[in-house]
């Protein structure tokens, strides 16, 4: 029987856990910080119908802990002008999947469900190293060594195993800065309009900038509804590192003075706590690598921007398909085909994420002016052609 290490008790990593434990492989996953509720960074994730069939293939207790506790996303996506004129609705008709909003806490506590044993916190992973036989050593910051068959990097987009099995393989700066917060549901009902509380909203303005207005309300929780404003990074000041929320809070306010009265007062309403710069950053897909005991799932191979919305689920994807395939070995055939089948499948469909999410962060920020006027002109048309839409909306998430 193979013994799996998974640095990393993040979406892709725990969910693979899940996956190997329920079919009795010896498994452990090693966190290095030191509870369940640390370094949770962000708001709500989307969990879209492929995110979904992973977790449905989990034992039973995750889905139903998930399922009672994430908030539906209905099968609605705007597009709307700054001035809160609306220029197209996508949706993706009566038969579309569901769409989850979920906490990244909440969905860390259910995919925790009976792995407290499998789980070992405080276990900063530091360096692996082969031994003459096979096996992998693993050092971690406390100086001690785990010795296992096959190491799963699933330790985010700073990987520490990405960095010394793939150092070629880099990420970069893609020219853009989101500045996100929150605003809880009770103040939005007062200051929004119905179509930017009850369904998630893109805002396309001109200049090179928009913003992302999403709800969440949860199953268990009071809700809030989520913004980040994007652009390019020269439309910030150089000090925008070390401002803090409610200089960032302002700053936003100031970008968007010739913007509808209810997108401002939304932004001004929000906790300044809750608000945050994040650069935007993508990876580099690398050149195919031959087949070890070491392989990587998640951001910690192919980390995205967050314009579609798909880095958690393409982590749980990621998951299920290597679980899948260790799970399911023929008899007689050695562990590392199976992970090489699904380095094969994560590059292809990782990778290809990627450059979709890139292409919709340049579009995004693009500062073209015949490129927006193309882009609403686009909006315009879809409502007369619903297959069009449809597909554009599955494509978006």
């Amino acid at each position: 029987m193979t013994d799996v290490a998974i640095i990393g008790a993040g979406t892709g990593g725990l969910c693979l856990a899940q996956g190997l434990r329920a079919t009795g492989m010896r498994v452990t996953v090693f966190e290095r910080h030191r509870s369940p509720a640390d370094a949770l960074h962000g708001y709500r994730v989307r969990i879209d119908p492929m995110g979904a069939r992973a977790l449905r293939a989990l034992p039973p207790e995750v889905w139903e802990g998930f399922g009672s506790r994430a908030g539906r996303i209905g099968h609605e996506f705007g597009f709307l002008t700054e001035g809160l004129r609306e220029l197209a609705v996508l949706d993706g008709g009566p038969s579309a999947e569901p769409h989850y909003s979920a906490e990244r806490s909440m969905l860390r506590e259910v995919l925790l469900t009976g792995l407290r044993d499998t789980v070992r916190f405080d276990a900063c992973f530091e360096r692996y190293e082969r031994r003459p036989s096979g096996g992998i050593v693993c050092h971690f910051a406390d100086g001690s060594e785990v010795v296992t068959d096959l190491l799963v990097g699933a330790d985010g987009a700073n990987s520490r195993v990405r960095a010394q099995y793939l150092p070629h393989a880099r990420r970069t700066d893609v020219g853009m800065v989101s500045v996100v917060g929150r605003l809880e549901l009770e103040a939005a009902r007062r200051v929004l309009p119905d179509r930017l509380r009850i369904r998630p909203n893109s805002v396309v303005a001109p200049g090179g900038c928009g913003m992302f207005v999403a709800p969440h309300e949860p199953g268990d929780d009071a809700g809030y509804v989520m913004w980040a404003y994007g652009a390019g990074e020269r439309r910030y000041p150089p000090d925008l590192a070390g401002l803090d929320g409610a200089e960032l809070r302002d700053l936003v306010t100031g970008l968007t003075r010739s913007w509808h009265p209810a997108l401002r007062e939304m932004v001004r309403e929000t906790d300044p706590t809750t608000v945050a710069a994040v650069p935007i950053r993508t990876s580099i897909p690398p050149a195919p690598w031959p087949t070890t005991n070491v392989t990587l799932l998640g951001d910690a191979i192919h980390s995205m921007t967050p314009l579609r919305g798909v880095g958690a689920n393409m982590a749980l994807n990621d998951a299920a398909i290597l679980a899948r395939e260790l799970t399911g070995l023929a008899p007689g055939e050695r562990p590392w085909a199976a992970v090489r089948r699904y380095e094969e499948r994560m590059r292809a469909e990782g990778f290809r994420a990627v450059s979709e999410s890139l292409r919709a962060a340049r579009m995004f920020s693009s500062e073209s002016r015949v490129r927006r006027v193309a882009f609403k002109t686009a909006l315009r048309v879809l409502p007369a052609v619903p297959p069009l839409r449809r597909l554009l909306f599955a494509k978006l998430g």
